[in-house]
């Protein structure tokens, strides 16, 4: 029996695949381009932007006919039992295999933001608490749990991780990212990328690119970014996660750059991408972004023009369902109105991932193999380290935590008893089930007033809720505060409840005028801290809220950024003292609520000074975060030197715990440049270490700063390595500097490029 030759694994796959292609006809290859999305709901509210507009039903039998690029979460619509979800989506497979004339399955993709998107799976903390974590190897080990357990289920590509850098902290989607730093968004994102890929799935990074930068904050808005804001602070994370992690697809951004959305910019989607960087993957529209470019960016006249300034801008698959690559498509090409050759691109490198990933091969088989448990011990166990160090202690003043355990607690506010506190909204419990009320969550997830009790067996602990989370009745504050005055501390618990396009305070869609707590929660802190009891101030929240208001009133401010199905236990765990805090902030806490948009990426005219009247100047910095030990930094080497534009300098200290409990510090590295041809941030971010010591214990870590780590964006668009003074600063956040060493590059300034250093090598040993 003779194979063809596409079928022969022991040939190229760009052979393979050109084999196929050459016996495809132009429908068998569009097919190839577009996903579909079963049971998507085409009335009601959705879980993407436009749903029941931008969705059609369709015939399956006739759709699958010519085979089908991608199947659209096959487990992320609806509750489905994982066992019986897996066993569906290969009987899926095997009847798309059957239909067409080649027998290739789809490729099956699932959100996995926090873990996979699916009824009964593990909810890990959201990114930002990975960012509060600084712990890249930990947030790998996560990436690849989540791998599996995606492979388990037959899905081959996960929509993660976001690497959008925050801007504005009002957007609503900031639970998502990582930090506002590109430094640490970078870092901690190839990790999570590293980890989803070696489980073998297609890690997915969003949103390319300039998302986060939308003018006022306001999801989709338009992107007001300059050049070197764009290609300083934007791009870098994607360059790192494509260069060191091997991410093998990007997704296109909804927004809209200096009037060219991202869907139909060819400099971006391949000038840069593929050119540039060398990128050889797919690139995946955001959910029904191809037809965005006809109904809200207005720059095609129809669904056959969408498709054409896409798939010539570098978009290769339609996704979630077909609409603009399917018939609209095929017919624009019979009729010379889009060349073949664009869809001949576009069909070989997605034939190309399906042959990496084995789909082409005649011995491919649909079924799951092994068993199928989304919730292991295994992954809780990951679920709960990355919460507890993601747990943030931003104040205690005079040591009221922890919290003696014989105390009496007063537990108030409306994030204390409720599970989905502790979720984001792309977690399968807040994105799906809120529309499938008797349907149990699939998943333990301890609130924190059920933790606290079980953490504190010894303490008398009362609860009132007080407010809800947005609604402005304060009915319930005279019980709140009178359970608040016969304690001897008070554990407020307030914050977000996520949700999608207005349903929630914090998640896609829901952005904010101001940076105040949602509701009446301030003033239901305000009557708490009247009644003269210490107040401990718990947030659950997907951004950083203005806390300036209460600064010097409060006993102690506990801050938790989603912290997922363990975090009740984790923040538990640190108001008793079982977990020592050792979370830092990824994102800088506001003194008020206006003076935004700000992060402490500044350059002069960006920081506090006598020309306004409105200080910027955040309550709480990057990097900040407190320890229930102490840390002495000694022994600094960090002498004056001279190095080339192309060289290297090491600086080093020697870490030690000074306290009597073991503990974490996060030693961090910031360049500051005090003069440059153009303006640069006051100091960034170009290295950290997180160090666990045990009590008297001491770790000397070596910081290897190479001269590109310097690099920046000239006038000229080139991105350089300028001699002159720079001054490297060891620090416990961006503001508390311990070390400072003062270098200058000499020599030519340096153009550099994808060869460039992009991360600060640390090297830990033992003192």
């Amino acid at each position: 029996m003779t194979t063809a030759p596409w079928r022969d694994p022991a040939l190229p796959a760009d052979a393979r695949v050109s084999d196929l292609l050459s016996r495809m006809t132009l429908e068998e290859k569009a097919a190839q381009l577009y996903g579909v999305w079963v049971g998507a709901a085409t009335d009601g509210d959705g879980v993407a932007p436009l749903q029941r507009e931008m969705t059609a039903d369709f015939d399956w039998d006739e759709l699958i006919a010519h085979g089908l690029g991608q199947l659209t979460r096959s487990f992320g619509t609806a509750p489905v039992d994982p066992v019986l979800g897996a066993r569906a989506l290969a009987r899926a497979q095997r009847r798309i295999a059957a239909a067409g004339r080649f027998g290739i399955p789809a490729v099956a993709h699932e959100e996995c933001l926090a873990g996979f998107t699916a009824w009964r799976a593990t909810a890990y903390p959201v990114p930002l608490a990975w960012g509060a974590a600084f712990d890249p190897a930990l947030v790998e080990e996560m990436g690849r749990r989540i791998g599996h357990d995606l492979r388990a289920c037959g899905v081959h590509q996960g929509l993660a991780p976001v690497l959008d850098v925050v801007r504005d902290p009002r957007w609503g989607r900031v639970e998502e990212t990582i930090g506002e730093d590109p430094y640490l968004v970078g870092t901690l994102g190839t990790a999570y990328v590293r980890g989803l890929e070696s489980a073998g799935v297609v890690a997915t990074l969003k949103h390319f690119a300039g998302y986060a930068s939308s003018a006022g904050a306001r999801n989709l808005a338009p992107v007001r970014a300059g050049v070197r804001e764009f290609a300083d602070i934007t791009l870098p994370p994607f360059e790192m996660a494509l260069r060191e992690g091997g991410a093998r697809s990007v997704m296109a951004a909804y927004t809209e750059t200096d009037g060219v959305p991202a869907s139909a910019d060819p400099r971006l989607l391949t000038e840069l991408l593929r050119k540039e960087w060398g990128f050889t993957g797919t690139v995946v529209a955001d959910y029904f972004g191809i037809g965005f470019l006809q109904t809200l960016h207005r720059v095609a006249a129809d669904e056959a023009e969408a498709a054409h300034r896409a798939l010539a801008a570098g978009i290769d698959v339609e996704l979630p369902t077909l609409k603009c690559y399917g018939t609209p498509l095929v017919t624009a090409v019979r009729e010379g109105r889009v060349p073949e050759s664009l869809v001949d691109r576009a069909a070989r490198r997605v034939l190309l991932q399906k042959c990496e990933l084995g789909l082409l091969d005649a011995d491919w088989r649909p079924e799951p193999e092994g068993p199928v448990d989304l919730d292991s011990a295994e992954n809780r166990a990951v679920a709960r380290r990355l919460a507890e160090e993601s747990v943030v202690l931003l104040d205690n003043p005079d040591g009221l935590l922890p919290l003696a355990p014989d105390t009496r607690i007063a537990v108030v506010g409306p994030r204390a008893a409720d599970a989905l506190a502790m979720l984001g909204c792309y977690s399968f419990p807040s994105h799906v089930l809120t529309r499938h009320p008797d349907v149990p969550l699939g998943i333990e997830i301890p609130p924190v007033l059920d933790a606290l009790r079980a953490e504190l067996p010894d303490a008398k602990v009362t609860f009132a809720e007080g407010c809800e989370v947005s609604d402005p009745d304060t009915a319930g504050f005279e019980e709140a505060v009178a359970r608040a005055a016969e304690a001897d501390v008070c554990v407020a618990v307030l914050g977000d409840r996520a949700g999608l396009f207005g349903l929630g305070t914090s998640g896609e869609g829901c952005d904010v005028t101001d940076l105040q707590l949602p509701g009446v929660q301030a003033e239901l802190l305000d009557r708490l801290v009247a009644t003269g009891v210490p107040v401990v101030l718990v947030l659950l929240t997907g951004r950083p809220y203005a806390l300036g208001r209460w600064h010097g009133r409060l006993g102690a401010v506990v801050q938790a950024f989603f912290p997922g199905e363990e975090g009740g236990p984790a923040v538990a765990g640190v108001l008793s003292g079982r977990v020592n805090p050792s979370g830092r902030l990824p994102v800088s806490v506001p003194r008020l609520p206006g003076g935004q948009p700000w992060t402490y990426l500044q350059p002069p005219l960006g920081l506090a000074g006598e020309v306004s009247s409105l200080d910027p100047t955040p309550l709480y910095p990057f990097g900040h975060g407190h320890s229930y030990t102490t840390f002495a930094w000694e022994d600094a080497h960090a002498p004056e030197a001279e190095i080339p534009t192309d060289g290297a300098y090491e600086l080093s200290v020697t870490v030690r715990n000074t306290g009597d409990r073991a503990g974490a510090e996060v030693v961090q590295l910031y360049l500051h440049d005090p003069v440059a041809s153009v303006t640069r941030p006051d100091v960034r971010l170009i290295g950290y270490q997180r160090v666990e010591l045990p009590p008297g214990v001491s770790r000397r870590l070596t910081f290897r700063f190479h001269a590109d780590l310097s690099s920046f964006t000239d006038r000229t668009g080139a991105r350089v390595v300028e001699p002159g003074a720079l001054e490297l600063r060891l620090a416990a956040s961006s503001t508390d500097v311990r070390h400072a060493a003062r270098i200058r590059l000499t020599g030519p300034v340096r153009v550099v490029g994808g060869e460039r250093r992009m991360r600060c090598g640390v090297v830990e040993q033992a003192d």
